[in-house]
């Protein structure tokens, strides 16, 4: 009992401590880049009068921002404020990072959070609905009709759907999160998500239905399929009761891990769409030089990315424990 305690304190440990490490080099890596990116980051904190300073206003701006001292020293002081809580205020709206953020993560939930629950949901359906017709028409058509959309890019098609529903039919809006004055209806919020949510989801669904398809016939040509038809099981009850049952689990991490996936096409498409999310305010915190933005934005990127790689672990590792190395056995000992 202790020594299995004591290995899972090390194990996990262990996975802190890749974690702490991960973050850190994450943040001198964008920390350091984005210092090289060429722009003016005076621009972004007291626009068009920047050019009429002079040298000695400019020096007194770049001091007041801390940005005279050497990247060692800025890195340093900003890890230090960080540590305490304090990611410092944006260049260009003049207040705290946090709070911008706070502003803007809600519709980048919404936006995410729908499309990974109809991904997760329409996936599912698709791929049991292909494997239960495998090799029949509504197979073949559902098939190859999968393989064209994953291979149309996300900003052509938000474009095309601009053009079609938004400017030629006029039915529903080109951008934003909501009409104006209409920021509390959900009915308004829900009419401007349908375009953003649609390429969000076109854009991965047929990829993960075609994988959980092929997990689902692999199971299907499984000996203990066999022995079940011979028990004189149907073919719903094998399918539901015994394969899918079993690609559940595998399916659950595959989804972890795609979460990244698809929250960096939501960051892709609130640009296209102007919907005022986190992706739109990384891009203007890139384009504006807008540091302390654009690296808690990142570093929030990068925590999401891990998190998710830990959770699809810890699923792996639960349908098989002898993935964990603290519950690996060695071999048996010979004589």
């Amino acid at each position: 009992m202790i020594q299995n305690r004591t290995e899972k304190i090390i194990y996990y440990g262990k996975k802190l401590a890749v974690f702490l490490a991960s973050m850190f080099i994450l943040s001198v890596v964008v920390f350091y880049v984005s210092r090289l990116a060429p722009g003016d980051p005076l621009l972004s904190y007291y626009g068009e009068r920047v050019e009429k300073m002079s040298v000695e206003e400019r020096e007194w701006a770049q001091a007041k921002l801390g940005l005279q001292d050497s990247l060692l020293v800025q890195y340093g002081r900003w890890l230090e404020n960080a540590l305490r809580g304090d990611f410092g205020i944006s260049y260009k709206y003049k207040m705290d990072v946090v709070q911008v953020i706070g502003e803007r993560i809600g519709n980048t939930l919404l936006l995410g959070g729908i499309g990974f629950v109809l991904i997760f949901c329409l996936a599912l359906l698709l791929g049991v609905l292909c494997a239960w017709h495998e090799g029949r028409p509504l197979d073949r058509i559902v098939c190859k009709a999968g393989m064209i959309s994953s291979c149309i890019p996300e900003f052509w098609l938000s474009l095309l759907l601009i053009l079609v529903f938004a400017v030629n039919l006029k039915w529903l809006p080109s951008s934003g999160a909501y009409s104006l004055d209409f920021a509390d209806s959900l009915g308004d919020r829900m009419k401007h998500l349908i375009l953003p949510v649609t390429v969000v989801v076109s854009g991965h669904l047929w990829y993960y239905a075609y994988m959980i398809r092929n997990r689902i016939l692999e199971e299907v040509r499984m000996d203990y399929v066999l022995l079940a038809k011979a028990k004189g099981l149907t073919k719903r009850s094998v399918m539901f009761r015994h394969c899918l049952r079993n690609v559940m689990p595998s399916y659950l991490s595959i989804m972890a891990i795609c979460v990244p996936h698809i929250l960096g096409g939501t960051y892709l498409i609130e640009t296209v769409f102007s919907y005022p999310g986190l992706g739109t305010l990384t891009y203007e915190s890139a384009r504006y030089k807008d540091y302390n933005l654009l690296m808690i934005l990142c570093m929030m990127t990068g925590i999401t990315v891990m998190l998710c790689n830990l959770a699809a672990q810890i699923i792996n590792e639960a349908i098989d424990p002898r993935m964990q190395r603290g519950g690996q056995t060695g071999g048996s000992d010979g004589p």
